[in-house]
């Protein structure tokens, strides 16, 4: 499958498993010097390889496509602008982690799991309105040394090397965030301490689908 039809693929296994639903989410690629992403209010079952709009990654005022990009595509431009090592971007409305963003409760290290993230917690971005440059800033800092975030009263947004990846850890981030809640409803999960996630972090370099690549 090429990019885009790997993209409408993601989109609607996000439905199949719980962590999309209706024309919430988004999901970008790294192609070349550009990006493709999923265009603005379209729903998964009726997404088609030919709507994605194409993005270049060094501007900011055009892009290319049938439709309008999502509104989101500020967040993954500047995710793939600024980390070479990812390729692809997946942004959902997953249940679990939707409820602890609305809380504004960061998840800390309540499963080794965590360690795929690429440290001991993963942070809240602040609010700003959807598709706004402010909301970008907040999630390129919550993602600092990390492959994804919660963003605040809204979802969450995780970053892969390659589609699969990526989409790999939005089920693994949707996961720790039902541990996490769940735990909190019988006073609290005993966290792991930083030397067990660092242990558990060595392993992970090559743990999980295709942990290298360049979006493909």
């Amino acid at each position: 499958m090429n990019h885009s039809e790997q993209i409408c693929a993601a989109m609607a296994e996000l439905v199949r498993t719980g962590l999309n639903r209706g024309a919430s989410g988004n999901i970008s690629v790294r192609d070349g010097e550009s990006m493709l992403i999923t265009p603005s209010g379209i729903t998964p079952q009726n997404l088609r390889p030919e709507m994605m709009a194409r993005i270049p990654l060094d501007r900011d005022d055009s892009f290319e496509g049938p439709f309008a990009p999502s509104v989101e595509w500020r967040f993954h431009r500047d995710i793939l602008r600024t980390r070479p090592e990812m390729g692809a971007v997946v942004h959902s409305h997953a249940p679990w982690c939707t409820v602890l963003a609305c809380a504004r409760r960061p998840i800390p290290a309540v499963h080794y799991m965590i360690a795929a993230f690429g440290g001991p917690d993963i942070r809240v971005a602040d609010y700003a309105t959807y598709g706004s440059a402010e909301l970008s800033h907040h999630v390129l800092k919550a993602m600092e040394g990390r492959a994804g975030c919660l963003m605040a009263n809204h979802g969450m947004v995780v970053a892969g090397p390659t589609l699969e990846r990526a989409m790999w850890l939005a089920e693994e981030i949707e996961a720790l965030a039902h541990q996490h809640f769940h735990s909190l409803l019988i006073g609290g999960a005993a966290l792991l301490s930083q030397n067990e996630i660092a242990d558990t972090m060595a392993g992970f370099a090559t743990y999980g689908p295709r942990a290298t690549g360049e979006g493909k």
